[in-house]
């Protein structure tokens, strides 16, 4: 069993030495020659100071020389601390101290962002610190042993601090062993429908969770082809995705929306995409009826899904709506919010989680912090089990919110209203004891209210609206995750 990155690399090289590993749009490297030049690299580190242990940071966008550094850095045993191009320097400042980062590769400016000035500036703030490097001028001398050093590393070592938060409260740093994070992939890769023969595009960071597991790490342990863009463009997203016969499309819903409406306008071939893929770039006869294929469920702190069903079958009809089964080796159950107890099939109450595919810890918090007495984590997240196991989401358990008595769950109005024709996303939360919705579409707020009457009941409509025909005005934390505070701001100014 290949238990860590070193030995899934090597696996590959071995078996897979000519076959393209990733590709972005300017450069693509084989397992063989990623095996390689990561192996150069990590004795380049190594001379430089970087071992076992070792707290390294990574700020780059998605492109194959991320990869380069992630495999070199994680086959020795540094721990690899990918960090957001999103965060604002008071973000990043906080999550280099909270990971006690000692190394650091950023690239000189992305999108406006200015990393290396940043972290110069509160310098004095990070003691951990040692050495950064711009990532095009990154040391290239070492001849330290790295076969022997990689051998050292055990599936028990850390492989990676990830960070995330919820709707509200700061950035977390989760802790991820090389054992629990690929038991984790390797548990939902029939789910996301990856294998051997499959050409994945994902445009989702490798500093999250979903593009560092959900694309990369399937992709290593399925020895499929990663395709990744930084920063993707209806049309040459859909120049890539024909050019390298992208077979599994796994992005964002309204992504997958805009390239339909662009694809034939533009005259992309998009034909080699396949079951699995997300539906609106699918021929109307591969496309499932709403609700019937699950919707792969998880978060950081369990590396990626723990819950699904393969992403090209339909589920039966009675679990239509949930997130699929929890996977192999993942142990769930729902406890009352205030009791602790566990309530019967049926019943919402908050998620708990517990198993070998389940984060080590969370960076400066005690283990009875983070989990139970009886070794789950609690989730935060309501939901429930039917009685053939299948589990249904009902959102955050901060998130919910009372209206004349009755009990919203904003993910509940979400869902609904993203039915709706002509919405593109919608987000919820409570406005003063009443539900408001931001939602992107064209359409008229009143043929929306209309239209939400009918798929909601009345307490649960909307009645606070704000339109825009852009998901980027959609508030967001660096973690990508929706600002809920910033959003609940945001609708109180149109009461």
């Amino acid at each position: 069993m290949t238990d860590t990155i070193d030995a899934l690399v090597r696996l590959r090289a071995r078996e897979d030495a000519d076959k393209d590993a990733v590709i972005d749009p300017s450069t693509r490297v084989t397992y063989g020659s990623l095996d390689e030049e990561s192996r150069r690299l990590a004795a380049a580190l190594v001379a430089a100071g970087v071992g076992k242990g070792s707290r390294f940071g990574l700020i780059m966008p998605n492109r194959v020389e991320w990869v380069r550094l992630a495999v070199a850095v994680t086959r020795i045993g540094a721990v690899l601390v990918p960090l957001s191009t999103l965060m604002p320097p008071p973000e990043l400042v906080a999550a280099l101290r909270t990971a006690s980062v000692q190394y650091l590769i950023a690239v000189e400016q992305f999108r406006g962002h200015r990393y290396l000035d940043d972290v110069a500036s509160a310098r004095a703030d990070l003691p951990a610190l040692r050495q950064v490097w711009r990532a095009d001028a990154l040391p290239t001398d070492g001849a330290a042993p790295v076969d022997d050093i990689a051998a050292a590393v055990t599936p028990s070592d850390t492989l990676a601090i990830m960070f995330t938060s919820g709707s509200s409260g700061p950035p977390k740093g989760v802790i991820h062993s090389h054992g629990n994070a690929l038991a984790a992939v390797r548990s939902g890769m029939a789910a996301r429908c990856i294998d051997a023969d499959t050409r994945l595009y994902l445009p989702m960071p490798f500093f999250w969770v979903g593009g560092l597991a959900g694309g990369l790490l399937s992709a290593l342990l399925a020895g499929a082809t990663l395709v990744t863009e930084e920063i993707p463009q209806p049309e040459t997203t859909l120049r890539l995705l024909e050019r390298e016969k992208v077979t599994l499309f796994r992005g964002w819903p309204d992504q997958a929306e805009a390239l339909a409406r662009e694809a034939a306008s533009v005259g992309a071939d998009l034909s080699s995409l396949g079951p699995g893929s997300l539906e609106a770039l699918l021929p109307p006869e591969q496309r499932a009826s709403p609700g019937a294929r699950a919707r792969l469920f998880g978060m950081t702190e369990s590396f990626g899904p723990y819950c699904g069903y393969p992403a090209d079958t339909d589920m039966p009809r009675s679990a239509w709506g949930s997130c699929g089964k929890p996977f192999a080796g993942m142990d769930v159950r729902i406890v009352d919010p205030d009791t602790g107890t566990p309530v019967p099939a049926g019943t919402i109450g908050m998620i708990q989680i517990r198993g070998p595919h389940v984060m080590r810890g969370i960076c400066r918090r005690r283990r009875e912090e983070v989990f139970t007495p009886d070794g789950y984590y609690p989730t935060g997240d309501l939901g429930h089990l039917d009685d053939d196991g299948f589990m249904f989401y009902h959102g955050r358990s901060d998130d919910m919110f009372k209206v004349s008595g009755a009990t919203v769950y904003p993910s509940e109005v979400e869902q609904a209203l993203r039915t709706i024709d002509g919405v593109q996303n919608a987000c919820v939360t409570d406005v003063s004891g009443a539900v408001g919705a931001l939602v992107v579409s064209a359409r008229p707020v009143e043929e929306l209210r209309a239209d939400a009457r009918k798929v909601l009941s009345a307490f649960k409509v909307p009645t606070v609206w704000l339109l825009t025909e852009s998901d980027d005005d959609v508030p967001r934390k660096a973690t990508g995750k929706v600002d809920v505070a910033a959003l609940r701001t945001l609708l109180r100014e149109q009461t």
